[in-house]
């Protein structure tokens, strides 16, 4: 009697896939170097380390920026300064002569330029000497980008291999799972691949609900972005409301108080207070000492 076959059509043998399998020394041939990348961001810089060892003993180094190759999450509700930092940081980036694709997900491109000018502007650039390092991707106008991750990233690898460009910024991810955020999970782990393939130091906006809890990384999504990204940086606002609050922020009833804390970052030491935060009248964002000194 011939045996039939008990398994579904769609199952295969399990298969050994040795090119994934690696020693521990062979894997660091292969790692970069970790150094710090400037943000453009006073206060901001200060907050990552890492570690050597002297004469025995484990030293704390700065790093004088987010560590290079690493792919950040930096949430908040909206009108936080999200868009600030990341403007700031592509400034940065861009004056020191490096290309930066900057992805705008939100907003079309010669509206988003004209904002990044102002804050080049505002931090003491002349933006006409450097304004075509900014390499922008306009996934707002284009919604096959926007509602296509393949054609995204096909699109920024051209860029990226176009202009070599070594950062990406996307404002906001968020976009990118608008009304579909069952599948927010899938489409930020294929992002962060493809960013960790490319080797691009990238800062990913991601929005938060009102009803989120306002210094937590959760976001749009839920815990997605935060649980698959390198690290996460978390801003918020709170109205002075009443006396209690009034004197732990050291502020008067009715100021608007803004916060910044790094919540984790997988690639380097950091600082693990939660800071004030200002945004001057020019526009610029500055992270300021931490609460309760």
């Amino acid at each position: 009697m011939a045996e039939t076959n008990s398994y579904p059509s769609y199952y295969h043998e399990p298969e050994v896939v040795k090119e994934s399998i690696f020693k521990g020394s062979e894997a660091l041939q292969k790692a970069p170097e970790i150094t710090g990348v400037p943000t453009g961001i006073e206060g901001l810089d200060d907050l990552f380390f890492t570690l050597k060892e002297e004469k025995g003993k484990l030293k704390q180094v700065p790093l004088g920026g987010i560590p290079k190759y690493s792919v950040f999450n930096l949430t908040g509700v909206n009108d936080t300064g999200k868009s600030l930092m990341v403007e700031q940081f592509a400034v940065e980036q861009a004056r020191k002569g490096e290309k930066v694709a900057f992805i705008t997900v939100e907003t079309p491109a010669n509206f988003v330029i004209s904002s990044i000018k102002y804050r080049a502007l505002a931090m003491g650039y002349k933006f006409e000497d450097f304004e075509d390092n900014i390499i922008l991707i306009d996934a707002a106008s284009h919604s096959k980008l926007r509602e296509n991750i393949p054609d995204l990233l096909a699109t920024l690898a051209y860029a990226i291999k176009e202009f070599k460009i070594n950062y990406t910024v996307i404002d906001s991810v968020t976009g990118l799972f608008e009304n579909k955020e069952m599948m927010a999970r899938a489409i930020v782990r294929r992002v962060y691949n493809f960013l960790k393939k490319w080797y691009q130091t990238a800062i990913l906006i991601s929005q938060k609900r009102s009803g989120h809890e306002e210094l937590s990384s959760e976001a749009a999504g839920g815990y997605a972005v935060g649980h698959i990204v390198d690290g996460t940086m978390v801003v918020a606002k709170e109205l002075i409301a009443s006396q209690y609050a009034a004197r732990m922020y050291k502020a008067k009833l009715g100021d608007l108080v803004r916060l910044f804390r790094i919540d984790g970052c997988r690639m380097s030491g950091h600082d693990t207070k939660t800071h004030f935060m200002e945004i001057t009248e020019t526009g610029l964002v500055r992270i300021l000492g931490p609460l309760g000194e």
